[in-house]
């Protein structure tokens, strides 16, 4: 469901809201503004110049890119494949829809366009007769088109949109070369995925299970139909989905358009936690199975009163699925995997002192090794924590308090990882922690005779490079660090300028520094409002 300015949910239109409605929005709340509020402007920045194409930072002597040219545009979440298979291209949203980036030239072309929006009756919040007709730009309504993820067999990005007219759901792939686009299946009303696995035949999602009453989700009719006047569910790659508790219409446009975090998300999480509701988390099949599944068929994996969220299947086992328990993370054994025959539910962090976390996991690129942020202490100690499911060792790198990122990644060898950093209002309390980092791993060797076990964590390292001054972001949308395949950048999103761009730091630093700028400086000339520190608790 969709809310609306204007728009009140009775009781009972509130128990029919979809479970992940109300976790936490990985997919943007300006997004929702967007979709469901009053319309985002179109200024390339706060003061309406648009923001230079390059330059190099004075303070790090790397140079920066903006890659894209829509406002309000912004790279996938983190943990998302956003790269095509044979690594020249790189998918993104903006609010016309996906857009995809050739990795040789840095030019960009529209891929898949938004349907227009359907009219919506102001005072009741419904769609009117000719829904659909008329023109706008669309963003999230029932023609958007909401990227999962970006394949890791073809030149193809999923993506779910909703007939405007009829409402029903359905999964799509876009060939990424051809721009020809491939119907999947029907989602039934209520249900949607986060996430494709790596051979392309299964994607994964929650529903509540109140929106299943037989039981039976392969049953005739077996979900109820969505309220009237509502839009569904919308599916978001990362497995989270919208939250109400939220005024659509009011987000501060100078957020940007992806991953903002809402300002009472840490009063969200706790009352989501504290519901307790039923859920199913499942699979479901976008082509015909070995053992006569039809398309469309749903595996129920796992029944459970936790928060289920954050569904992220292997880049490299089509039958492994990474997924979490939401919540605070001191309150919860966070990071969970699960086979697709719904065997072998596992945990892979298990805490052994109180107070300690660990959460924003994510898959190596071989699909070997998960990494997360782990924090023995919350807040006060800080490492990049691996475990190889094969070997089952563990490894463990230590940085300082400003080197703690909201986000982190690598690349293929491991020989670098980056970050995205934070404010002074995240979990590390950084005094200076606004930038956008290399770090550089290195071992700790023991001593010859130093007691070690295949049981005890291998410790390591981070030793850090700034790339980029993020002091004029605003941490409360996450700028998601990723390498590109040939290790040459690392992509971000920033709304420094008032707006939020994707963006591309060069590894390697600069020759010549001439005219080289201050990054703050440069774009407080384009955006002269200072950001305030967050206070997003884990």
């Amino acid at each position: 469901m969709i809310f609306r300015p204007g728009f009140r949910l009775s009781r009972a239109a509130l128990a029919l809201v979809p479970l992940a409605a109300l976790t936490l929005p990985l997919l943007s709340l300006s997004a929702v503004a967007q979709r469901g509020g009053a319309p985002r402007d179109n200024k390339p920045s706060e003061t309406g110049a648009m923001p230079p194409k390059s330059w190099i930072d004075k303070d790090t002597g790397h140079r920066v890119l903006r890659v894209s040219d829509e406002p309000n545009s912004g790279a996938f979440y983190f943990n998302v494949n956003e790269f095509t298979p044979d690594h020249k291209q790189m998918i993104y949203n903006s609010p016309d829809g996906i857009r995809v980036v050739d990795l040789a030239t840095m030019t960009t072309k529209m891929l898949v366009p938004n349907l227009p929006p359907p009219a919506v009756d102001a005072a009741t919040g419904t769609a009117t007769a000719d829904a659909g007709a008329r023109g706008g730009r669309g963003f999230g309504f029932g023609g958007a088109a909401r990227a999962i993820v970006v394949g890791h067999k073809t030149n193809s990005v999923f993506f779910t949109r909703m007939d405007p007219a009829t409402r029903v759901n359905a999964v799509y792939a876009a060939d990424t070369n051809s721009g020809a686009i491939r119907k999947l299946i029907n989602l039934p009303p209520h249900v949607s995925i986060s996430t494709i696995n790596a051979d392309e035949t299964l994607a994964a999602g929650t529903y509540n299970e109140a929106d299943c009453p037989g039981g039976d989700p392969n049953a005739a009719n077996a979900f109820l139909p969505l309220p009237a006047g509502g839009f569904g569910r919308p599916g978001v790659a990362g497995g989270a989905q919208t939250a109400p508790g939220v005024t659509p219409g009011t987000e501060d446009p100078r957020l940007g358009g992806e991953h903002i975090q809402a300002e009472n998300k840490g009063q969200m999480m706790e009352q989501r936690l504290a519901s307790r509701m039923p859920l199913v988390l499942f699979t479901i099949r976008l082509e015909d199975g070995p053992k006569g599944e039809k398309a469309g068929y749903i595996h129920p994996l796992l029944h459970s009163t936790d928060w289920v969220n954050h569904l992220l299947f292997s880049p490299t086992d089509a039958t492994l699925l990474m997924y979490c328990h939401e919540g605070p993370w001191q309150k919860v054994d966070r990071i969970w995997m699960i086979h697709t025959d719904g065997t072998h539910n596992t945990l892979i962090h298990q805490r052994t002192m109180y107070m300690e976390i660990a959460g924003h996991e994510f898959w190596g690129l071989d699909g070997k090794t998960i990494w997360y942020d782990w924090q023995p202490i919350k807040g006060q100690d800080f490492y990049l924590a691996g475990y190889n499911l094969e070997t089952h060792k563990r490894v463990a790198y230590h940085m300082e308090r400003n080197d703690w990122s909201i986000h982190f990644n690598l690349t293929q060898d491991l020989d670098l990882f980056c970050g995205d950093g934070g404010d002074p209002g995240q979990v590390a309390k950084a005094p200076d922690g606004e930038w956008i980092k290399l770090f550089y791993p290195q071992m700790i060797r023991g001593d010859a005779g130093a007691l070690n076990s295949p049981t005890f964590w291998q410790p390591g390292v981070f030793h850090d490079e700034h790339l980029v001054n993020m002091a004029h972001q605003n941490y409360r949308a996450e700028p998601n660090p990723r390498f590109s395949p040939d290790k040459k950048y690392v992509f971000f999103t920033s709304n420094m300028f008032g707006r939020s761009y994707v963006f591309a730091a060069e590894v390697a630093k600069a020759t010549d520094l001439t005219g080289a700028v201050s990054t703050p400086e440069l774009a407080r000339q384009f955006n002269p409002i200072e950001p305030t520190p967050t206070s997003t608790p884990k």
